[in-house]
């Protein structure tokens, strides 16, 4: 009684599956006896407070240095030297994304999980939070120079950036409305929406707009710590791919069965 019903974590048997809150005991019991094991989980936070708490951050840290404080940057130097378009385009594009994932988070997202530890949230937060302090202090900073190849790989970059991040907004609300309608039997299909065209080729669209996404901003600032977090996403967002194109296999196998996790051909 001394844990709540989040923190609280069933077994059948050891090291194996945590049971859903939705299972119900008698379905399991092919017997008159049967052991529970029991796992205190942890402090639990829910998964909408996780997001909103994971994407506000880099939203306010990126904005602190947009505005130059004289804590981060000598204001001599903030003063005197000029502001390249690409650092206001940059900080546009920044914040966009992030606000397209809070407002997704609150309108948009079913999540079908209630809880996850406390310790992931910090970790999360911590990677995000800390990436974003990297990338927009060399960003803004009074020294930052534009990217080699000046307004045309500016332009196209950002381009690019637009059409990622309309895309996994479409593909979200596509996900969205086929968990919600109950409908099971069959896998998201392409509508006349263009951007729900990429569901022909991969089983996670909304992954490969979302690395696309970072791949264009790199273009567009051309700075090494936007590079590395862009590489890293394709790392962590390849994983969860490979991931959830295994469970769709067992769903929905006929329509998955030809299709890549994330990126066409290639992976």
């Amino acid at each position: 009684p001394q844990w709540y019903p989040s923190r609280v974590g069933l077994q059948l048997e050891r090291n194996g599956p945590y049971l859903k809150d939705s299972i119900n005991i008698q379905s399991l019991a092919v017997s008159s006896i049967i052991t529970l094991y029991f796992t205190d989980l942890g402090q639990q936070v829910g998964w909408t407070t996780f997001f909103l708490t994971e994407y506000t951050g880099p939203l306010l840290i990126y904005l602190l240095f947009y505005i130059r404080l004289s804590t981060i940057y000598d204001q001599v130097e903030s003063t005197k030297n000029f502001r390249h378009p690409v650092v206001h385009l940059a900080c546009f594009c920044h914040c966009l994304h992030y606000i397209r994932h809070l407002l997704e988070t609150l309108f948009v997202h079913k999540f079908s999980g209630g809880h996850t530890p406390l310790k992931n949230m910090i970790k999360g937060c911590a990677f995000y939070w800390g990436f974003t302090s990297w990338i927009a202090y060399y960003i803004n900073h009074p020294r930052y120079t534009p990217p080699s190849f000046g307004h045309r790989q500016v332009s196209f970059a950002a381009l690019a950036f637009l059409m990622c991040e309309a895309g996994n907004h479409f593909i979200n609300v596509a996900l969205a409305h086929q968990n919600h309608s109950g409908s099971k039997a069959c896998f998201p299909s392409p509508t006349y929406n263009p951007f729900t065209w990429l569901f022909l080729l991969v089983s996670c669209p909304n992954y490969t707009y979302e690395v696309g996404s970072w791949i264009s901003f790199t273009v567009m600032t051309q700075t090494l710590p936007v590079g590395i977090f862009a590489f890293l996403m394709v790392i962590q967002m390849s994983l969860w791919a490979q991931k959830k194109h295994k469970l769709y296999l067992k769903r929905f196998y006929p329509e998955v069965r030809r299709k890549a996790a994330m990126i066409p051909i290639i992976f």
